[in-house]
């Protein structure tokens, strides 16, 4: 390891030491999950997100993954079926999803081969690490659906909503860009209204109910699914980007 103090706190590789809460992997993969993962991940991942690919953190090029498409940004996208659905009704742009958990990232491979979607890349990992290689005010919507909700008040510091995630996120968004977040946690949605806006976005809720109500091209995933089923209310929040 370095001498030098500064490089004490990073990998070999030049990384950052990040703590990351989750999971990677859950419950074995079926024969048709790993052949998706080792047939497909590769040519659909943007490799300048490695850090042994990428130490210096130049940026991904945006134009060669999608040309002059308008590029969405999904959070922790789960299965994948909300943003196989934006894909396949928004051909004319380019999406880039990050999942660390293998099991969510094999299901949307499948869901890319069955609807024939060309416009999706993917990061199997951080999102933090997908923000390092973003251009600033590269990215026109981002989305956060369901993320994982930390009920314990201890554990509120590893929610997405800290500064720590929503001040890079604002870094790529253009002004104007929009931003949804979806939960079904009511400490979440107070989370969110108290930290969002101070990254410098604007809460677009024009109703009392607007938060309850589904924006008009959400497809219901399974989360909420599960959440419906257990009684807790959805709730969908919509911001923009300032400046």
């Amino acid at each position: 390891m370095s001498d030098d103090p500064k490089q004490s706190d990073k990998h070999p590789s030049g990384a950052p030491w990040r703590n990351f809460y989750g999971r990677f992997k859950g419950k074995g993969l079926r024969k048709s999950q790993e052949a998706y993962l080792d047939e497909d991940l590769a040519k659909l991942s943007p490799g300048a997100v490695d850090w042994d690919v990428n130490p210096d953190r130049e940026n991904i090029d945006l134009a060669g993954l999608f040309g002059d498409k308008d590029v969405w940004l999904e959070v922790g996208f789960g299965g994948g079926e909300h943003m196989v659905h934006q894909a396949v009704n928004n051909p004319d742009v380019g999406f880039i999803g990050c999942e660390p958990y293998i099991n969510g990232v094999a299901m949307l491979l499948g869901k890319i081969r069955d609807a024939e979607a060309e416009n999706i890349n993917v990061h199997p990992g951080d999102a933090r690490d997908m923000f390092d290689v973003l251009p600033d005010q590269s990215i026109s919507k981002a989305f956060l659906l369901y993320p994982d909700p930390w009920p314990k008040k201890r554990h509120h510091r590893r929610r997405f909503v800290t500064q720590e995630h929503l001040e890079p996120l604002a870094r790529v968004l253009k002004p104007g860009a929009i931003f949804r977040v979806a939960t079904d946690i009511e400490d979440y949605v107070r989370q969110t209204l108290e930290e969002v806006p101070k990254a410098g976005f604007e809460w677009l809720a024009e109703r009392p109910n607007d938060w309850r109500e589904p924006w008009g091209d959400w497809i219901s995933t399974r989360y909420e699914q599960k959440a419906l089923r257990e009684d807790r209310t959805p709730h969908y929040l919509t911001f923009k980007r300032l400046g």
